[in-house]
């Protein structure tokens, strides 16, 4: 052990093997899905940086792992914007710099930690990791992609916490039991409060299995998901779309839905579209909510909207897509930043946001929650539609670039976690694969249609009443871990000053003597 320490004192070693460290989290998340990874992923990241020598050094390990930790989990951008992933996972890498000298701050090896030191980190570390997920969570900073408790999005007992607290929920929990881990492994002396802590979390887990309210069954709906698969160009596309749809005639479906992009121009240019969707709505029974991809004709710019085509064609309810992926259909500052179209794929003109969220009466007395392909990273969104009366969650994407990576799985996980979240089934519809459904507690429902199918798929979805506690009291686990923080920031402040002030004063004057400059004492 002493001989990787020396190792370690090299900067470059070091910074190298936080980089690595950083990545480990990654394989929690599909397409690895190492579920249970994720409640050890940290250890060696955090004594790694609890053996930094100096704060400094801690933080630096810090960006090293955060850069490492953002690298890898959006490595499928590599062939989108190249280098430029790398500028971005470096700038965000400086988010977790902070959390790496709390990590030293409690935990450092210079000392042996108290217990009481070491329940304050079971608390503090945690809710750092929180508030790094939160200022990621910003859409401009790419979003709230590979939040570390969207890992557990297949286990039961995860589910039901995040009715409770959502994902940030599940986030704390997992960092706090990878604290646990870190210190005993590290640090035997302090082992008690390590183990109060897996204990801890072992009970709030069982505590949301018993008493966390159940979504209250409400009979259920058919709805059919189109999965064209990869096809250039907007025309062929909607000709596969079209055929592919003609198969659900006389299959008693509730609703259809295609995918983002799906329809590649405003309706109101192309009637002859609008009325083929319509006689499709007719000819199957089902209104079908598809996503227009196009410059509008009634305002400028280009919009991605989900829309409803019924019977008569096109009824009215629209939503425009509001939170936009940052390079990929908007480029941030793009006075500055504009260049990045030189070197990757990002957009070569801003598409334009809506402005708020809709819940569309689909008929059938179903009334359904449009969202569209990045915007189910985002917790608030499912929760505001739940609480706004959708009984179904729809999300309709595209992932058609990046097939070949693990960004499909990942993006059809999130479904598991916005439906327990909310107590309301999800659909999530791609053009290409993933193509997902999961129930109103999380639990998937019928098969995954992957990136190999072209073809169209109907779910019998259960249908749920009630609030969860999530939708009720919202992101209350990140004010509360804001709340540890402010706390700890007024208890090191009134630290400081307390040193201060039992500082002894000098005696007297300082001495002068003939060899000393006035400038520069003791020349």
């Amino acid at each position: 052990m002493k001989t990787f320490g020396h190792w370690l004192t090299s900067p470059w070693r070091r910074t190298a093997v936080a980089a690595v460290a950083g990545t480990l989290p990654v394989l929690a998340f599909p397409a690895p899905a190492l579920w249970w990874w994720a409640y050890l992923a940290l250890v060696p990241w955090m004594l790694l940086v609890r053996s930094a020598p100096t704060g400094r050094r801690a933080a630096f390990d810090g960006w090293s792992g955060g850069f490492g930790f953002m690298v890898a989990m959006h490595h499928w951008l590599l062939p989108s914007l190249h280098v430029f992933t790398l500028v971005i996972a470096a700038l965000l890498g400086a988010l977790w710099a902070p959390w790496a000298w709390l990590v030293r701050r409690f935990l450092a090896t210079d000392v042996i930690p108290s217990r009481a030191r070491v329940f304050a980190a079971l608390l503090v570390l945690p809710s750092g990791w929180l508030a790094i997920e939160l200022v990621r969570s910003w859409q401009g900073l790419g979003g709230p992609w590979g939040m570390l408790g969207a890992s557990q999005w297949q286990v039961e007992p995860a589910l039901r916490l995040a009715s409770v607290g959502g994902v940030w929920l599940l986030s704390f929990l997992v960092v706090a039991v990878n604290v646990s881990a870190t210190v005993l492994v590290s640090v035997p002396a302090s082992r008690a409060p390590a183990v109060a802590g897996l204990v801890a979390t072992a009970a709030t887990a069982s505590a949301a299995w018993m008493w966390a309210p159940r979504p209250d069954a409400g009979g259920q709906t058919r709805i059919a998901v189109v999965q064209p698969g990869v096809i250039d160009g907007p025309d062929s596309r909607f000709d596969r779309e079209e055929q592919l749809t003609r198969r659900l005639v006389g299959q008693d479906v509730d609703l259809i839905v295609w995918g983002e992009s799906s329809v590649g121009y405003d309706l109101d240019d192309r009637p002859d579209l609008a009325r083929r969707l319509a006689e499709l709505s007719r000819v199957t029974g089902a209104d079908i909510l598809v996503n227009v991809d196009a410059r509008r004709s009634d305002r400028p710019g280009i919009y991605k909207s989900s829309m409803l085509i019924g019977p008569e064609g096109p009824t009215g309810d629209r939503y425009d897509k509001m939170r936009l992926v940052p390079f990929g259909e908007y480029i941030p500052a793009r006075s500055v930043l504009g260049w990045v179209t030189s070197v990757g794929k990002a957009a070569g003109e801003d598409r334009r946001r809506g402005n708020e969220q809709v819940v569309v009466d689909a008929g059938h007395g179903l009334r359904i929650g449009p969202m569209v392909c990045f915007e189910t990273a985002f917790p608030d969104m499912s929760r505001h539609l739940a609480d706004d009366g959708a009984d179904v969650l729809v999300a309709q994407s595209s992932t058609s670039s990046f097939q070949r990576s693990w960004a499909p799985a990942q993006h059809a996980s999130l479904g598991a976690l916005r439906a327990a979240e909310t107590g309301r089934p999800f659909v999530h519809s791609t053009l290409t694969g993933v193509s997902a459904v999961y129930d109103a507690s999380g639990r998937r429902v019928g098969s995954w249609l992957g990136t190999q199918a072209s073809t169209t798929a109907v779910y019998d979805v259960p249908l749920a009443d009630g609030v969860t506690p999530y939708v009720r009291y919202g992101d209350w686990p990140v004010h509360g871990a804001l709340l540890v923080l402010l706390a700890l920031a007024l208890t090191e402040g009134a630290r400081t000053v307390r040193l201060r002030r039992t500082v002894p004063a000098p005696l007297g004057p300082l001495v002068r003597t003939t060899r000393e400059s006035p400038a520069r004492p003791g020349r």
